[in-house]
C-alpha cells in the first residue's frame, strides 16, 4: 500500500497521522524540528502547543466543549492525549503543554506504519499528501504552497501570553475563584483599585513594542489581539473584556480583575489570561509587574507575537478539506482558517478521515452543520468575500427549527441534537 505524506506534525498532522495508521495505512509524517524551528517552537516534541495551554471550556453548553465531546466520539487522539495531561482550570480543559507534547508524540511513535522523517519539507512529494504545516509555515514552503493553490494566501497575527511561576507571586494580594462561582478556585486573580489601573493602563499604552517585519505587516485576528492593542481602543476596553471585575463575591468590586490560569501539572506555573502581546520583553517586566501580586512575579516565558498565514479555503477546499483541483492533496489546520488548538484537531481528524476513505475505496465522511464540526468544515468550504479565521461557535451551526429564548437551553438542545447525530455517523468510520 501507498504511503500518504504529511507535511507536518502540529495538532492537525498528528491526529490525522492517527487516523489514517489505525485504518492500517502507511504514513510518512514529516516535521523540520529539530533542525529548523519556526519563531514560536522551542523544542523537539510533536504537537508542541505555543500559546495559552487552554483548549477552552469543557462544557456541552460551549461551542468548543460541544466540539471536544464531537472529537472524543469520534476517537480523536489527540483529544484522548489532552483528557490524560490536564490540568485544573474550572471548566475548561487546560493540559500540562510539555506532558501533552511527550505523549502524543509516544503515541504517534508507537505506530509501525508512521515513520517520523524529520527533516523541512521544501517541495512537494510525490504521492497523496497532507499539508499541515501550520500558521508558522516556512518561507521555502510557503512558496510551494503558493504555486499549489495558484492563489495569494492570507495572513494574520497571532500573539501567546507570558508565564510566571506560583511560588513568586504575593499570595497576600491576590484570592482565588472563578468567576460566577463556575469551577474549584482554579484561578489566582489580581483585583486593582481604580489608581492601580489608572497607572498600569498608561504604562501599557505607552509601552515600547517590538517592531514588526515588512513581512509580517498586516491586520491582527480580533480573538488575539495584543492586550496593548485592545487597550488602545479605550480606557475602559479592558474592563469589559479580560480585566473585568465581576463575578466574584466580594464586599468591594475592585475597578478590575488579572486572572492567572494553572499552565502545568505542578501547579509551579501560570499564565496570565488574555495577555497575548507584542511588547519588548524588559516592558513586558516592567508593565506587568504593576499588577497587585505580580511585583516580584518571576517571568519564565515572554509573550511573543508571530505572523500566522492561512489560505483562503472558500475558494479552493471542499468539506472534506481536499484540494478541489487537485484530489491527492488535503489541507489541515490553522493554515486551512479554523483557528484554535480544539479546532485544529478537528480539521487534521476530517482529512485524515477522508484521505483513508479514498484510498480504500469509501465514501467520503461529510457531516451535517447540525454539529459544530460540520459548521466548521461548511463555513472553510463556503464562498465568503470577507474570509477570516473562526473559532468553533454556535453562530455558524444550522438554526433550531424552533425558537428558544433561553440561551443555555437553546445550547442545551444544539449539544443533545449534535451527539445524536455523531453516535449514528460514527459507525460509518470507527
Amino acid at each position: 500500500m501507498e504511503y500518504v505524506n504529511i507535511i507536518g506534525g502540529g495538532l492537525a498532522g498528528c491526529e490525522a497521522a492517527y487516523q489514517l495508521a489505525k485504518r492500517g495505512i502507511k504514513v510518512r509524517l514529516y516535521e523540520m524540528k529539530p533542525n529548523k524551528y519556526s519563531p514560536a517552537h522551542s523544542n523537539n516534541n510533536l504537537a508542541e502547543i505555543v500559546c495559552s495551554n487552554s483548549f477552552k471550556s469543557d462544557k456541552l453548553t460551549n461551542a468548543c466543549g460541544l466540539l471536544k465531546e464531537e472529537l472524543r466520539q469520534l476517537d480523536s487522539l489527540l483529544i484522548k492525549c489532552a483528557d490524560k495531561t490536564k490540568v485544573p482550570a474550572g471548566q475548561a480543559l487546560a493540559v500540562d503543554r510539555d506532558n501533552f507534547a511527550n505523549l502524543v508524540t509516544q503515541k504517534i511513535s508507537e505506530f509501525e506504519n508512521i515513520k517520523i522523517i524529520r527533516e523541512e519539507v521544501t517541495s512537494l512529494p510525490e504521492g497523496k499528501t497532507i499539508i499541515a504545516t501550520g500558521p508558522l509555515t516556512s518561507e521555502s514552503f510557503s512558496n510551494v504552497i503558493s504555486k499549489i493553490i495558484g492563489k495569494e494566501y492570507l495572513s494574520f497575527y497571532d500573539a501567546a501570553a507570558p508565564i510566571v511561576t506560583y511560588d513568586s507571586i504575593d499570595k497576600e494580594k491576590v484570592f482565588r475563584a472563578d468567576r460566577y462561582g463556575k469551577g474549584d478556585s482554579d484561578y489566582i486573580n489580581c483585583p486593582m483599585t481604580d489608581e492601580e489601573y489608572a497607572r498600569f493602563y498608561t504604562e501599557l499604552i505607552n509601552a515600547e513594542i517590538v517592531e514588526k517585519k515588512d513581512f509580517e505587516k498586516g491586520n491582527l485576528f480580533e480573538g488575539c489581539m495584543p492586550i496593548e492593542e485592545m487597550a488602545r481602543r479605550g480606557e475602559k476596553t479592558l474592563l469589559f473584556g479580560m480585566l473585568k471585575p465581576v463575578g466574584f463575591d466580594r464586599e468591594n468590586r475592585p475597578c478590575a480583575v488579572v486572572q492567572l490560569r494553572q499552565d502545568n501539572e505542578e501547579g509551579t506555573l501560570f499564565n496570565l489570561v488574555g495577555f497575548q502581546t507584542n511588547l519588548k520583553f524588559g516592558e513586558q517586566k516592567r508593565v506587568f509587574s504593576l499588577i497587585p501580586g505580580l511585583e516580584n512575579a518571576e517571568f519564565v516565558r515572554y509573550g511573543v507575537m508571530h505572523r500566522n498565514t492561512y489560505i483562503n479555503s472558500p475558494e479552493i477546499l471542499d468539506n472534506t478539506f481536499n484540494l478541489i483541483n487537485n484530489k491527492d492533496i488535503y489541507f489541515a489546520g490553522q493554515i486551512t482558517g479554523v483557528e484554535g488548538y480544539v479546532e485544529s484537531i478537528a480539521s487534521g481528524l476530517i482529512a485524515g478521515i477522508n484521505m483513508a476513505h479514498d484510498i480504500l475505496g469509501k465514501d467520503k465522511f461529510i457531516l451535517e452543520d447540525i454539529t459544530i464540526l460540520g459548521a466548521l468544515t461548511k463555513y472553510i468550504s463556503t464562498p465568503n468575500k470577507d474570509f477570516q479565521p473562526m473559532n468553533a461557535n454556535f453562530g455558524i451551526i444550522r438554526p433550531l427549527d424552533i425558537r428558544i429564548k433561553d440561551k443555555v437551553k437553546k445550547y442545551e438542545v444544539y449539544a443533545e441534537k449534535s451527539l445524536e447525530y455523531i453516535n449514528k455517523m460514527k459507525e460509518l468510520i470507527l
